[in-house]
C-alpha cells in the first residue's frame, strides 16, 4: 500500500491537509527544542517510518550538529527520499536505511533524538514499538512523536471526521488511489487516546511526557524523556 503512494505522498499530503502539514512538522520541531532545553547538542537522530525524508530533512536543517538516519520498512518510499533528498541543503548529514520500528538494527544508546510523524497508528504492535525505540536512544534522550488524533471539541470532531473520513478518500479516489486512501480514516480508530498514549510511553521506559495539541487537537505533538535505565 505505501510503495502504491510513494511518488506523490508528499504532495497529496501538502494538500488533503489543506497546507498545514507544512506547519505541523516545524512546530514539533520548535516544541522538541523547548523540551529539551539545557541538554546536550543533537549529534545522532533517528526518523523512524521516514517515509519520503520531509521530517528528517527539516530536522537536519533545524539541528545543524546531527547527523540523521531516517529509516522506513518500503523500499519505494526510501528511493523517492534518497532521491529528494539528493543534493539539498544538509544532504551529506542523512542517510536513509530499509528497517522495521518492531526490530531496528542499531545498538542500544545510539541516538540522542528519536521523531516520527504520522507513523504510529500503522504499527500493528505500539507497546513494543515504543520499547524499540527507548532501546535505542541513550538515558536522557527524547521521543518525538507527531500523530493525527481526536479533537477534543465535538464541534471541531465532527468538522473535522466529516473531512478526514469523507474527502480525503475521495481526492485519494480522484486520482486512481482510493485504498491508501481510505485507509487513513480507519488507522485513525486503531490510536489510542492521549492520555493511553502517555501511559503506554511511560511504560515503555520514558519518564517525563508530555502532549501538546496543534489547530484545535487535530494533531498532537508527543514528546517523552528516556529514563536512566532500561
Amino acid at each position: 500500500m505505501f510503495s502504491e503512494i510513494a511518488d506523490g505522498y508528499e504532495t497529496f499530503d501538502h494538500v488533503a491537509s489543506l497546507g498545514q502539514d507544512l506547519l505541523w512538522r516545524p512546530r514539533a520541531l520548535w516544541a522538541l527544542q523547548r523540551f529539551r532545553r539545557g541538554q546536550p547538542e543533537v549529534r545522532r537522530a533517528l526518523d523512524i517510518g521516514c517515509g519520503t525524508g520531509e521530517l528528517t530533512r527539516q530536522f537536519a536543517r533545524e539541528f545543524p550538529a546531527a547527523s540523521v538516519v531516517g529509516a522506513d520498512f518500503t523500499g519505494p518510499m526510501l528511493a523517492a527520499a534518497a532521491r529528494r533528498t539528493r543534493g539539498r541543503r544538509a544532504s551529506s548529514r542523512i542517510g536513509f536505511v530499509r528497517a522495521s520500528a518492531g526490530g531496528l538494527p542499531f545498538a542500544p544508546a545510539t541516538f540522542d533524538v528519536a521523531v516520527s510523524a504520522f507513523v504510529v497508528r500503522n504499527l500493528p504492535n505500539l507497546d513494543a514499538a515504543f520499547r524499540e525505540l527507548r532501546r535505542v536512544l541513550r538515558p536522557g534522550g527524547t521521543l518525538l512523536t507527531l500523530e493525527i488524533t481526536e479533537p477534543p471539541s465535538r464541534l471541531v470532531a465532527g468538522l473535522f471526521h466529516a473531512y478526514f473520513d469523507s474527502v480525503v478518500p475521495w481526492l485519494g479516489a480522484a486520482i486512481g488511489r482510493a485504498g491508501p486512501y481510505r485507509y487513513l480514516p480507519e488507522s485513525l480508530r486503531s490510536l489510542p487516546p492521549r492520555q493511553q498514549m502517555i501511559d503506554r510511553m511511560r511504560g515503555a521506559g520514558f519518564g517525563r511526557v508530555v502532549a501538546i495539541p496543534q489547530s484545535s487537537g487535530i494533531v498532537t505533538t508527543y514528546l517523552a524523556e528516556a529514563s536512566g535505565s532500561l
